[in-house]
């Protein structure tokens, strides 16, 4: 087999992953980037940064017969047609500053449109309201889009056109925009007028696996958001299989069989295009968690942790069950609540509360809020008893038991996990003909549930929530 190359472009860092032409597969380059927080609620990276970081993984990784890049999913620029110049940050997914311009366009009777055509609710998540953001408050965006040169775009398309010179993107991605029509797969011009977005600025939209041009080190056969991809390396492809990415976020995506209802009707689920594969698209329900990874971020950066093993084990028992609760909304809260007015609310607290016990508590709301999203999940589409988790919070056997305990579930995870890189290089292979096999599960980790108050602990959770709103 020849070398498989997947590049997984993520919130905090870049990586590259290589499957060798024995089947060996390795992580061989991995770079953090900078985030820029200019004013509260703001969140952008260097788009320039990000091109380098991916272009250092491409070489670290060598010659490929196939590429695959997975990408951020909402996050998203403007830049300069002929030059490639970026005119804005990229405005990440957990941004919030459109949260008044959304409020806007819901006062005015928009949501029911958007939720029809594009399946989604008017949040500031989505990159439509990005977009018009940056025409709004950008002059170098203005002036690119009146002398015909603007592009706009998700962080693929604009990685695309610098490595290849395609300008393009996938219809995983483009259906977390807001302006892709679900049912068509295609921009929607209501949507795009809707939103005041310049529909002749947007990337085509292919398949996932597709020709997206080549790079110095081989052809891209495949582009997708990195949660669809984590989702394919899990190797969930029929309805009801379910996977959960605890990274900055968390993300948990169930297969469908059909394409699913509008969030209204699913408890706040978001239907997506899982990926798209020959003759028609795979649909998936989607939820998450807007701070995980970043709620970690934040207990170090305070003094809270020393670092991430502070994580691992506690001595007490749970922090919920001795009144203490802690709900992390420090970017409001996704689904099933859909507020960006939420802030974080730690209730409980006792003179003999210490660090530990604030450590503890975290840990638990950010499981109790998983666990909202796999009751909706229930609701819509039949599980199974195990859920396949990944990333930073898979290495806490803290957080992996109690997660275990209060959704009443067995909790599997692998040795190996690194399951947006793996999907992305999967569906590479498929580009140029090739199955990649899966990675052996025959060393997973299960944990199983055991007899907990797993409803006394979700109640009392639901009435700190209750208290989040309204804040902001």
């Amino acid at each position: 087999m020849a070398n498989i190359v997947a590049i997984d472009q993520g919130t905090t860092s870049t990586r590259s992953l290589l499957v060798g032409e024995d089947g060996a597969i390795a992580i061989v380059k991995a770079i953090r980037h900078g985030q820029r927080h200019p004013h509260p609620g703001w969140v952008e990276h260097d788009p320039e940064e990000l091109l380098a970081n991916i272009r250092i993984c491409l070489e670290a990784a060598g010659p490929a017969a196939a590429i695959g890049l997975s990408n951020q999913g909402e996050s998203c620029l403007a830049w300069d047609a002929e030059t490639g110049k970026p005119l804005s940050p990229v405005i990440v997914w957990q941004d919030g500053r459109t949260a008044d311009m959304v409020e806007g366009l819901r006062a005015a009777g928009k949501a029911a449109a958007v939720l029809e055509r594009a399946g989604l609710p008017l949040d500031p998540y989505f990159s439509a309201t990005k977009f018009r953001w940056m025409l709004d408050n950008l002059p170098e965006v203005a002036q690119a889009r009146a002398a015909g040169r603007l592009r706009l775009g998700t962080t693929d398309a604009f990685f695309l056109q610098r490595l290849t010179g395609e300008f393009a993107t996938d219809a995983t991605t483009a259906s977390r925009t807001s302006l892709m029509n679900l049912a068509t797969g295609a921009w929607d011009e209501e949507l795009c007028a809707l939103f005041g977005v310049p529909l002749d600025s947007l990337p085509p939209i292919r398949q996932t696996v597709a020709a997206f041009g080549k790079t110095q080190t081989g052809p891209i056969t495949a582009s997708l958001v990195d949660q669809q991809a984590s989702l394919y390396g899990h190797r969930c492809r029929r309805a009801g299989d379910l996977k959960i990415t605890f990274g900055t976020g968390a993300f948990c995506l169930a297969v469908t069989s059909t394409i699913p209802k509008a969030p209204a009707l699913t408890g706040g689920l978001l239907p997506t295009v899982a990926w798209h594969i020959g003759d028609r698209p795979t649909y998936a329900l989607d939820g998450g968690v807007y701070d995980v990874g970043s709620s970690i971020e934040w207990a170090i950066k305070t003094g809270v942790a020393s670092g991430v093993d502070d994580f691992h084990q506690f001595r007490r028992p749970p922090a919920i069950e001795r009144g203490l609760v802690f709900v992390p909304a420090f970017s409001g809260l996704a689904c099933p609540h859909w507020d960006r007015t939420a802030a974080p609310v730690i209730i409980g607290l006792t003179p003999a509360s210490d660090f530990a016990d604030l450590r503890q508590a975290l840990l638990e709301g950010i499981a109790l809020l998983t666990c909202d999203i796999l009751a909706a999940m229930e609701a819509e589409v039949q599980t199974g008893d195990v859920i396949a988790i990944d990333g930073g919070l898979s290495r806490s056997p803290y957080f992996c038991q109690f997660l275990a305990d209060s959704a009443g579930k067995a909790v599997a995870l692998s040795d190996f996990d690194e399951t947006t890189a793996l999907g992305t290089a999967q569906l590479a292979a498929l580009g140029i003909g090739v199955e990649i096999p899966a990675v052996s599960a025959s060393n997973r980790k299960l944990y199983e549930p055991r007899d907990a108050p797993r409803e006394r602990w979700r109640g009392r959770f639901r009435t700190a929530v209750e208290r989040t709103s309204g804040w902001r």
